[in-house]
């Protein structure tokens, strides 16, 4: 098993995240050919902001030849105020959404996507978020679970669709 080691995304890494976001999508299903490039640079262009605002943050595992074989990270959202989850308080920062997480077909199924998530997870804790939230392809949620995260009561409509 080849070596990877973990670094914190920078804003020269924003193609590099907008290619693993359209990856992940691809892999789920959710982006059509003729759209992959629309979103390949809609992506990007809106993470270069986000990067440099401190809004979104990541980490990449690199492999031994520093290539960026895998990546997750966090869009770091104002919420409005609400009881915190201990309900004895109100709660009234920002929570981050996990976002991103994605490992190359040929790094897959060794561990690394746990330990990017312990990176971030880790983080949330330095910084003192009460919550981390985030949306569970069906091959990521028994990851998930394993570390913690648990099931909410989100639901989603979408006007003009029924769905």
């Amino acid at each position: 098993m080849s070596a990877y080691s973990i670094r914190r995304v920078t804003l020269h890494d924003a193609a590099i995240v907008a290619r693993h976001r359209l990856c992940m999508f691809q892999d789920m299903g959710q982006a059509p050919d003729e759209l992959a490039d629309d979103l390949l640079q809609a992506s990007r262009r809106a993470l270069v902001p986000l990067l440099a605002s401190g809004e979104y943050v990541g980490w990449f595992a690199v492999n031994d030849l520093a290539e960026v074989i895998a990546g997750a990270g966090a869009h770091i959202r104002a919420q409005l105020p609400r009881i915190s989850l201990s309900g004895d308080s109100v709660a009234d920062g920002p929570a981050p959404l996990v976002v991103n997480v994605y490992t190359d077909p040929g790094w897959r199924g060794r561990g690394i996507a746990r330990a990017l998530m312990r990176h971030l997870m880790d983080w949330t804790i330095e910084k003192g978020f009460e919550r981390v939230v985030l949306h569970a392809s069906d091959a990521g949620r028994p990851l998930y679970e394993s570390l913690g995260f648990v099931a909410t009561n989100e639901m989603r409509w979408s006007p003009g669709r029924g769905d």
